[in-house]
Parts: C-alpha cells; sequence; structure tokens
C-alpha cells in the first residue's frame, strides 16, 4: 500500500464509522432499529446520490477489494455469533406453534418468490433460470432473528409468551434459510472447476457435530467454569476463520462455516464465556467491520436510474415479501388459535429482514445469482420491510410503556447493527 491509500483508508473507515453510528442513532430516536440508519449510511455514500461522486472522493477505488475485505470478516463473525446465540431449547420452550408458524411463513414467500422470478427473469434473469428461481424464493423467505431480538428488547417483548414464539420462529427460520442458501449454492455450480468438493461438505458438517462439539464439551468439562482468557479467545477466533475458509473452500460460502463454528461450541458450562467472546467481537463487529459492510453492500446499490417499470418491479417485490411472510405466518398463528392482535404481531415481527437479508443479497450478487439493478431493489426491500415493523407493532399492540422496559428481565448485551440476543432467558415461557 502506498502512502496516500493508508490515509485514504483510515479516513475513510473513520468517515463510515461516524456516519454509520450518528445515522444508527437517529434511526433509535425514529423508534428504528439502528440497522436501519446504516444501511442507509451506506446508501447515501453509494451511486445512488451525486452518481457516486461522494464515495469517489472518500473511497477511491483501489482500496475497494481492502474494503471488501474488511467486510467479509465483519460478515463471518456476525454469522459467529449468531450460531453462537443459537439455541434449540428455546424451540422445543415454544411448543407446537413455532415450527408449524416457521414452516408456514417460509414455503408461502418461497414459492411466491420463485414465482415472481419467472416474471423477473426476462428483464433481471442470469443464465441459471433453477438458481434464480429457488435464491429468489430463499430472498422472499428470510427473518433476521437479531434485528428481531433488539425489537422485542426495546418494547419489553422478549420474555412474553409472544416474544418467545417470534425468538424461536425466527430462530427456525434463520437455519433453514441457511440450509436452503447452501443448498442452492451447491447445485448451482458456483464452485467452479473443483465441484468435486462441495461433496465433502456432508463429512465436514458430520465432523463439526459429532466429533468436535461433542471434543469442545468434555474440554469444557474437566475445566469447569470456562472463562475468556487471551489464548482461549486466540483459539476461537482462528476457529471460525478456519471453519469460515474450510466452506468457502469446499465451494459453499464462507457464512456458512462461521455460523457453523458457532453453533458447535458448547453451552452448558460455558455461560461466561460465550457472553465474553459475545461482547468482544459484537463490539468490535458492530462498530469497525459491519459499518464496513453496510458501506460495500451500499456501494453496489443504484437507484439514481429507476424509472416506472423499476418501480412496478419493485411494487410486486414488496407485495410477495410482505404478503407472503405476513399470510404464512399469521394463517399458521390463527390455526394454532393464537388471538388476531398477537397472530397480526407476530406476522409482522416475521417481515422484519435487516442484516441477515443484506448478507444473503450480498451472497446472490457475488455469486451471480442477482444483477445490480435487482440487488438495489431487494435492498430497498429489506429495508422497508424491517422499518415496517415497528410502526405496525405500535398500532397493533399499543406504544411500550416505560414499566415494560423496567419489568423486563437484563438481556445478553445487543449490539446497535443487528447485534444478536441471547434467548436463554425466554426459556420454559410456552404460549
Amino acid at each position: 500500500m502506498t502512502t496516500q491509500q493508508t490515509i485514504s483508508l483510515l479516513v475513510g473507515l473513520a468517515a463510515m464509522v461516524l456516519l454509520a453510528r450518528l445515522l444508527g442513532a437517529l434511526a433509535r430516536r425514529l423508534g428504528q432499529p439502528a440497522v436501519i440508519g446504516e444501511v442507509l449510511a451506506g446508501i447515501a455514500l453509494g451511486p445512488t446520490l451525486f452518481h457516486g461522486a461522494i464515495s469517489d472522493a472518500l473511497l477511491p477505488t483501489d482500496i475497494r477489494p481492502l474494503l471488501g475485505a474488511l467486510a467479509a470478516v465483519g460478515v463471518a463473525v456476525f454469522m459467529f455469533i449468531v450460531g453462537l446465540e443459537w439455541d434449540a431449547a428455546l424451540i422445543r420452550g415454544s411448543g407446537a406453534i413455532a415450527p408449524s408458524v416457521s414452516l408456514s411463513s417460509i414455503l408461502l414467500p418461497f414459492g411466491l418468490g420463485a414465482a415472481l422470478a419467472l416474471y423477473l427473469m426476462e428483464d433481471h434473469g442470469t443464465g441459471n433460470k433453477t438458481a434464480f428461481m429457488l435464491f429468489m424464493g430463499i430472498a422472499m423467505s428470510i427473518t433476521a432473528f437479531p434485528v428481531l431480538a433488539r425489537i422485542l428488547t426495546d418494547r419489553g417483548m422478549a420474555r412474553t409468551p409472544l416474544g418467545v414464539v417470534a425468538l424461536a420462529c425466527a430462530s427456525i427460520d434463520d437455519v433453514l434459510a441457511w440450509f436452503l442458501l447452501a443448498a442452492v449454492v451447491a447445485v448451482s455450480g458456483s464452485a467452479g472447476p473443483d465441484e468435486w468438493r462441495i461433496l465433502l461438505a456432508v463429512p465436514y458438517l458430520l465432523a463439526m457435530l459429532f466429533l468436535l462439539r461433542p471434543a469442545l464439551r468434555r474440554i469444557a468439562d474437566r475445566r469447569g467454569s470456562l472463562r475468556l482468557t487471551p489464548t482461549t479467545f486466540a483459539c476461537i477466533l482462528a476457529g471460525l476463520l478456519l471453519s469460515a475458509a474450510t466452506t468457502e473452500w469446499l465451494g459453499l460460502h464462507y457464512i456458512f462455516g462461521a455460523f457453523l463454528f458457532g453453533v458447535v461450541l458448547p453451552r452448558n458450562g460455558t455461560e461466561q464465556l460465550r457472553r465474553d467472546v459475545h461482547d468482544r467481537l459484537g463490539q468490535m463487529s458492530g462498530t469497525l467491520l459491519l459499518p464496513v459492510f453496510f458501506l460495500v453492500a451500499g456501494l453496489k446499490v443504484d437507484l439514481s436510474g429507476l424509472d416506472a417499470s423499476g418501480l412496478g418491479d419493485l411494487g410486486l417485490i414488496l407485495l410477495v415479501a410482505v404478503g407472503g411472510k405476513f399470510i404464512g405466518a399469521f394463517a399458521a398463528a390463527r390455526l394454532n388459535r393464537m388471538p388476531v392482535r398477537q397472530s397480526a404481531a407476530l406476522a409482522t415481527l416475521m417481515n422484519t429482514r435487516g442484516l441477515t437479508e443484506l448478507i444473503v443479497l450480498n451472497v446472490g450478487l457475488q455469486l451471480g445469482f442477482l444483477n445490480q439493478e435487482l440487488y438495489s431493489l431487494m435492498v430497498v426491500m429489506a429495508v422497508v420491510t424491517t422499518a415496517m415493523a415497528g410502526p405496525l407493532l405500535t398500532w397493533l399492540l399499543g406504544r411500550p410503556t416505560d414499566a415494560d422496559r423496567t419489568d423486563a428481565e437484563p438481556l445478553t448485551p445487543v449490539e446497535d447493527s443487528g447485534g444478536t440476543h441471547s434467548p436463554e432467558h425466554a426459556k420454559g415461557h410456552a404460549l
């Protein structure tokens, strides 16, 4: 790197961190998740405004590959934290309603998204029509567990029966969405000339779950309550990066390896360790690395040439995304005899997409499932569906009071940039 590149990178990073924090705080004051402001910060620096003059001046093209590398690390850390906080006990504590609502809120938007892909294929389709249809179905089916948890925490709903069910549904959605995306990546031929490596994905998954996880559990049992020492922290960081690198080499995507490594870390006897890891990685990721990801994602969004045809496509995308998710979740909740308003609130929560959707969309753009125009429209959909959750919940359930927030049990720290919420405190509360 030249001296000028170093200066440009450091100044650009400083500007990104401050702008993301400023717009994130503004979004919070307006009753929105901070991720909304941070995404808008990335879009504001992109080509949508002033034809990219701001980003060209602040972030010259020769340093953008470095930003992409930082963004990749940030996403890997975020996915590791999501896996670290995922807890199957939350699903068991919600009864039968969570699996049924989750499946319904995935299958209906998935089918509608695949059908919409047939219409969009003429203007936005890529070479692999099957992969395009499957990817559009997945993109319509996403629910962002971290953002949903943040909304529930802010409203003092995380310990309520509705909050427990919503968290359980979102956690199931997350896992199913990652498995579906991995399957699409595997069958699309995105691994290139070494497609045979994908056959090793199943043995790798089995080894992580049935060899590494028991081994880590035995280590935790022998040492009792583990604490986060510098050596332990270094081993965890190396493990998540190596797991991410392995799935990338296998022809999947590095996000799956990072997520899987978080899932396999043992839960019993490591509560303090996981809290400490969450705090350290969450601060670094939420303050620096994820704002870089939002910027990199925003630089790919170009709405400057949006015309009547594009607005029509955006309207259809929003209709399918919102309608499919809402109807699927609402219908399943009502079949489980949940009251109408709570069913509507649950369906609204399941429509939050946030950072999880952005990660999926960036995978789609990177692997050629989406072109830039459709990617831009899908990012707008992700922002709109996340932003609408707060106002709709207030309309359905009323404005949260200070007493609601005061009475809520303290939760694991949640990062502003869509950081995760530990579901452990929600165990045992069935609807």
